[in-house]
């Protein structure tokens, strides 16, 4: 790939700029990712403006979505006689509801987003990196929004503030590069393998369902189902956000475990992403 640059007035002296896709597995370039920060913004702003623009609702979406997760997890709590850990029962669903939305949120905008910017892709050079970091900072907006609303729910229902709510910036960053780590392996796959996109849908679904939102997880007793828990890297960022916004009791171990996967995830996702970079451009 080849690239002309022209010079200020004066000096009009023009010479091309060759861009050679480097061979084998690539480390980060972090201070390359650093020079294209404007851009990122750039791209996040668009993604947030593209997310509202003829919307009647707008960024009531970003509550109405959790809402009826909490309706629906209620009723089947009722009916199920769910153990909620002596919270009410639309407090703890909310809390589970709104730090998976920003998961889910999150990895199906990144997974997706080196598909959505392929006109961006093959006219100029920058690190494709920044495309999905943009995507998933966007699903960002949506959390503050809902967590504007838990606030209100938590002061309806007269639940306690705790001291741990000050943790709530390692929870959410930990929300953030799990998404950002699956989505990572997922748009890398998704540019060589359209099937990939009618797959996210599923994938995030199942998933919903075998990470403690509806339930908790000391619910769980059989060894092979605490283990399944412990290896979903959002088990314990779900049992922690309780644990930081409601006061439940400490995942410890569980935590530990999530941290230890999402970031075998993430460090597999950079050095993948990194790998397929360079074919980006011929495959989207």
């Amino acid at each position: 790939m080849s690239q002309t640059v022209t010079m200020p007035p004066s000096s009009q002296t023009e010479y091309e700029v060759l861009l050679r896709p480097r061979k084998g597995w690539q480390p980060i370039d972090l201070i390359d990712l650093w020079n294209y920060r404007e851009l990122l913004i750039i791209l996040a702003l668009r993604d947030i403006k593209v997310r509202y623009k003829q919307t009647v609702l707008g960024a009531a979406w970003a509550i109405i979505q959790p809402f009826v997760q909490m309706i629906v997890f209620t009723m089947l709590a009722g009916m199920g006689n769910i153990d909620t850990q002596g919270i009410p029962a639309p407090v703890f669903y909310f809390c589970g509801s709104i730090i998976w939305m920003l998961f889910a949120t999150a990895l199906t905008n990144s997974s997706n987003s080196l598909v959505g910017s392929q006109n961006l892709i093959t006219k100029i050079y920058f690190p494709r990196l920044v495309i999905p970091i943009s995507a998933v900072i966007t699903s960002l907006l949506d959390f503050a929004i809902a967590l504007a609303m838990f606030f209100v729910i938590v002061l309806v229902y007269r639940q306690p503030l705790h001291w741990q709510m000050l943790s709530l910036p390692i929870f959410v960053a930990l929300a953030f590069f799990a998404a950002l780590a699956v989505g990572l392996w997922l748009s890398a796959m998704n540019v060589e393998f359209r099937d990939v996109r009618y797959i996210i849908p599923f994938m995030v679904q199942i998933w919903l369902f075998i990470t403690p939102v509806i339930y908790p997880a000391a619910s769980v007793i059989k060894p092979w189902k605490r283990i399944m828990l412990a290896c979903n890297p959002m088990t314990g960022v779900v049992e922690g956000f309780r644990w930081c916004m409601l006061g439940t009791p400490w995942p410890g171990r569980l935590l530990v475990v999530s941290m230890a996967s999402i970031t075998v995830l993430l460090i597999g996702g950079l050095f993948y992403f990194r790998r397929m970079e360079k074919t980006f451009a011929d495959l989207v």
